[in-house]
């Protein structure tokens, strides 16, 4: 990695002398497409003009299309061109705008304009706004117009032009600019070898996360081999990540938690990414799944939607009792209830319907455990069986005070493994994409059962990859590697 350059119209819009990074104009970056050629530089571009077809615009299109990571990149300028092109954005924007007004006691006087630089505020008391604009709108230096009353408004977003900042802000935005790019991304040896960088998102509190801090651990030590600098971020890092290479998510998606964020912006920014954020919307619903499975015949477990209180007598008719209970969204056997009689089933349903307007109920299939199939790219990268928790139905129980006790696991060799579950397995995980995902499976008195399948699927090491070692590893290594060079 080369470090970071600044792209600038006139030498004079920022001196080499006031910034460590090497500094050239949008006219000679657009001349010397080889100029770069060593390496795939961080590019901050500071033209006077985002406008389309100007400078400025062609230096964030060539960018991309030379490799470069550029900010703010040609699909953050046209959004910005009008309001309703990031109007979508407004109501997440404005309720923080809120929050920071509220926290700071901030009685509204005149015309507010606020200036936010990289994600910081010149404001202090609108810290945690600035950095959710930057999330938003990876651009440089923005201004903010708010119409002020009992709520605070958006009435506009706009790029501010450096060589216009005036009575101290471009004081502010030199420093915002040193503090954006004095990150080290790792230590000098592993730069000059490291061909890629891949961010993976952990949760360094997540008890239950698809992969552990020592997995990823594993995991970039194998990544090393291959070239690629393997480095875990945090939901706090959003504004970071258009500086990697791909994403790899490693703790539990939520279409309604940053998570979906992290990989939607991933996939705006062009870069491999798993969880890709249309497989999330496709996995993380149970409703939308079962739906999309049965429409491509794959085996699922006898279900029926739950819309209303109307609806349990039918389920009950269909799928008798016991039954199973689910809300769309839950992860990890939770939102999950085993129901033995009509007033249970009455009781769970009026507290779960207020949180969801549907419910899934599906045929009770008890099974001693489960099949785990591992996915990626439509060719199967694992199998495993997940057994019960002892003395219970799924193979994760959770105690009283939230812990997790789960049941033992056995893991095959994929030639030596059922054809009939691998088959059923990539069948189940074809309509959903081309990423990475874990098909849970049940063999019971009438074939096998497509129960889900996971897009945020576990990866331990020591279970999963018990058999296949780090070929399990270096194959979804391998997945990104070729994204990367596409």
């Amino acid at each position: 990695m080369t470090g970071w350059v600044i792209l600038v119209d006139q030498p004079r819009d920022l001196p080499n002398a006031e910034t460590p990074h090497k500094v050239i104009t949008t006219s000679e970056y657009l001349a010397r497409p080889r100029l770069f050629d060593m390496g795939r530089p961080k590019l901050v571009n500071l033209a006077r003009s985002y406008a389309y077809q100007s400078k400025g615009y062609y230096a964030s299109l060539l960018a991309e299309a030379r490799g470069h990571r550029v900010v703010p990149t040609v699909e953050t300028m046209l959004e910005l061109r009008e309001q309703k092109l990031y109007e979508h954005a407004l109501p997440d924007l404005e309720d923080e705008l809120n929050r920071c007004a509220r926290r700071a006691d901030f009685q509204p006087d005149g015309e507010l304009k606020l200036l936010v630089c990289f994600g910081i505020a010149r404001d202090q008391r609108f810290e945690s706004f600035g950095r959710l604009l930057f999330d938003w709108f990876r651009c440089p230096a923005l201004e903010i117009i708010v119409d002020q009353g009992e709520w605070l408004t958006i009435d506009r977003i706009r790029p501010r032009n450096i060589t216009r900042l005036a009575n101290g802000e471009a004081e502010f935005f030199r420093e915002s600019l040193h503090n954006h790019t004095k990150r080290e991304w790792r230590d000098p040896k592993a730069r000059s070898v490291a061909k890629y960088d891949l961010a993976v998102l952990y949760d360094p509190n997540e008890k239950m996360a698809p992969s552990s801090a020592a997995s990823i651990k594993h995991f970039a030590r194998i990544a090393d081999k291959l070239s690629v600098d393997v480095e875990p971020i945090t939901k706090r890092q959003l504004a970071e990540l258009a500086e990697f290479d791909g994403l790899f998510i490693r703790e539990t998606t939520s279409i309604d938690n940053h998570t979906y964020r992290f990989a939607r912006r991933a996939w705006q920014e062009g870069m491999p990414v798993i969880d890709d954020p249309i497989s999330m919307i496709r996995c993380t619903n149970k409703v939308f799944l079962m739906e999309l499975l049965q429409q491509n015949q794959v085996p699922t477990p006898p279900t029926v939607i739950l819309a209303e209180d109307t609806d349990l007598a039918k389920a009950i008719d269909e799928l008798g009792l016991p039954l199973v209970v689910k809300i769309p969204d839950g992860s990890f056997s939770r939102g999950v209830h085993k129901i033995e009689s009509a007033a249970e089933f009455k009781r769970i349903c009026d507290e779960l319907f207020e949180e969801t307007d549907l419910l899934l109920a599906q045929k009770f299939l008890p099974t001693e455990f489960d099949w785990r199939v591992g996915v990626l790219a439509g060719e199967p990268l694992f199998i495993c069986q997940y057994r019960m928790a002892r003395g219970h139905w799924q193979v994760v129980k959770y105690r009283a005070d939230g812990s997790p006790r789960e049941g033992g696991f056995r893991a095959f060799e994929i030639d030596q493994a059922p054809r009939e579950v691998i088959e059923t397995a990539v069948r189940a995980a074809r309509p959903i994409g081309e990423g990475f995902y874990g098909v849970d499976l049940k063999q019971t008195d009438h074939g096998l059962i497509v129960m889900e399948v996971n897009d945020n699927p576990n990866l331990e090491h020591g279970i999963e990859d018990t058999v296949g070692k780090d070929e399990v590893w270096t194959r979804l290594l391998r997945w990104f590697i070729d994204r990367f060079e596409q």
